[in-house]
C-alpha cells in the first residue's frame, strides 16, 4: 500500500452497476441487474463493513472490485484504487496482495475456532505451522493473531 493523501480515498467506487446476461425461453437474452448505481469511498486505515442479507450483492461487490466475475457479467461505473483506475491488469496485479476477500461462509472461518489452527488445517503442502506463519507475515498479521477468533481479527 502506498501513501495516499488525506482527501483521496484509497478505494473509490462510483456508480457501480453489475448485471448478468441470461437466456430465457427461445434463446432470448435478458439482462438481470444485481447491483445498481452503488458508490462507496474508503479512506486508508478505515474499516468499512458491507452488511446485507444473503443474496443482496455483498460478494458481487467484492468480486467486481477484484475483477473475478463470470464472463456473462457486465460491469459499469468507475473504480479507483490509490488514485489510479482499477483496470483488469491492475486488478490482477493487486489481487491477493493489496486487495483480498475474506469469504463470508462459515465453511471458511469457523467462528468457534482460533484463526491459526483453521489456516493450518487448510495447508496441503509443507509444514502447516510454518506455512500459516508465512501467510500471516505476508498479510502483515502479528504472530498472536493465530490465537484470535475470526470476530477478533
Amino acid at each position: 500500500m502506498t501513501q495516499t493523501s488525506q482527501t483521496q480515498p484509497l478505494l473509490d467506487v462510483q456508480n457501480l452497476s453489475v448485471s448478468f446476461t441470461q437466456y430465457t425461453t427461445g434463446m432470448r437474452q435478458h439482462q438481470l441487474e444485481v447491483i445498481t448505481d452503488l458508490s462507496i469511498a474508503i479512506e486508508a486505515g478505515k474499516i468499512v463493513a458491507v452488511v446485507g442479507s444473503s443474496g443482496s450483492g455483498k460478494s458481487l461487490l467484492a468480486h467486481a472490485i477484484l475483477g473475478i466475475l463470470p464472463s456473462n457479467a457486465k460491469v459499469a461505473g468507475t473504480m479507483r484504487y490509490d488514485g489510479s483506475e482499477l483496470t483488469a491488469q491492475r486488478q490482477v496485479a493487486l489481487r491477493g496482495k493489496e486487495i483480498t476477500i475474506i469469504p463470508q461462509s462459515v465453511n471458511f472461518l469457523d467462528p468457534l475456532m482460533q484463526v491459526g489452527p483453521q489456516v493450518r488445517h487448510a495447508v496441503q503442502q509443507g509444514d502447516p505451522k510454518t506455512e500459516q506463519r508465512r501467510v500471516f507475515a505476508r498479510y502483515q498479521l502479528a504472530a498472536d493473531v493465530e490465537k484470535l477468533y475470526p470476530f477478533q481479527v
